[in-house]
């Protein structure tokens, strides 16, 4: 298999200074050809030293009819690369993207210029969306001044909650942006999670697990009780709209209670909990598991659905 590592992004989000900055790294300095495929135009040129220098070869595809599996299998002819690299189209959709059978995606990476993600989120949800849905690591560049970087980690997160995120301002990378408060007191004997605050909570334990662990807990939420759960577990979670009304997700932890068995499907139910995070089969590994202190039934919320969209 040739491992083709996509970076995805719209015009001027930062993808060719990343390639650039890739490329010229000693990691990246091994023996073959790497074909770079741009699939647009911008402003920043590579070097042509640089490209000589780590034997990277570049052709362009300027139109997405053209982005063709024949089309990549002659470019593999023409050059016989050992890894590709795709600077790919920001808007192209992503969801009509396919490569040769020898070709697998080591990598998606999604650029996004911090300053116009308001504009773009807003205007084109659905594409952006697609673009960081599969990809391991979605870069903000040119964050400097900007203060709502918190929103927009919850945007991002919302739709892809395993991807790494990276902030990065004129001075570098951004080691920490989730000092902001908290819509819920972190102090609190009990934490009590409304519907914005379920959501935040969900995502920010996903990135920050010692703040939570030995917390206790409660809020609203429907039950789920997945078939691989071990008995004794159910998940109490709600979903989400992280794009729009055909984009949902369940977010929810695994919840240890006795009682789990009985517990209709679907059903609400009121639960309080103390927070740990341990090794648990159902996750294949370790993350969060809530140890239930009380589960008790509940009404279905005013507002059901938890909207990350907005």
């Amino acid at each position: 298999m040739i491992p083709v590592y996509m970076i995805n992004g719209f015009l001027e989000s930062g993808k060719t200074e990343f390639i650039q900055y890739t490329i010229a790294q000693p990691y990246f300095q091994t023996r073959g050809t790497t074909l770079l495929i741009l699939c647009e135009e911008g402003e920043v040129e590579y070097d042509a030293k640089l490209l000589k220098k780590s034997r990277t070869v570049v052709e362009l595809i300027e139109e997405e009819e053209d982005f063709t599996i024949e089309h990549l299998e002659e470019l593999e002819k023409r050059h016989k690369p050992v890894r590709v690299i795709i600077e790919y189209n920001g808007m192209w959709n992503c969801k009509d993207l396919y490569l040769p059978n020898n070709w697998g995606v080591e990598q998606q990476i999604t650029t996004i210029d911090a300053s116009t993600f308001p504009m773009y989120y807003t205007n084109m949800k659905s594409m952006v969306a697609e673009m960081v849905r599969k990809s391991e690591m979605i870069i903000f560049n040119r964050c400097d001044g900007i203060k709502e970087l918190s929103s927009y980690k919850r945007n991002v997160k919302a739709v892809n909650p395993q991807a790494e995120i990276i902030f990065e301002d004129s001075q570098g990378e951004i080691n920490e942006i989730m000092e902001e408060e908290l819509p819920y007191n972190l102090k609190a004997d009990v934490i009590e999670l409304d519907n914005t605050g379920y959501g935040i909570w969900y995502l920010d334990m996903m990135d920050h697990p010692e703040r939570y662990e030995g917390k206790t807990v409660k809020f609203v939420g429907m039950v789920l009780r997945p078939r691989n759960f071990p008995n004794g577990y159910f998940v109490p979670g709600r979903m989400a709209m992280t794009c729009c009304a055909d984009d949902m997700a369940f977010l929810g932890y695994a919840c240890k209670f006795d009682g789990a068995k009985d517990l209709p499907e679907k059903s609400w139910v009121h639960v309080t909990a103390t927070v740990k995070t341990e090794k648990f089969a159902g996750y294949r590994g370790i993350g969060p598991v809530l140890y239930a202190k009380s589960v008790s039934a509940a009404k279905e919320p005013k507002v059901p659905v938890i909207d990350f969209s907005s």
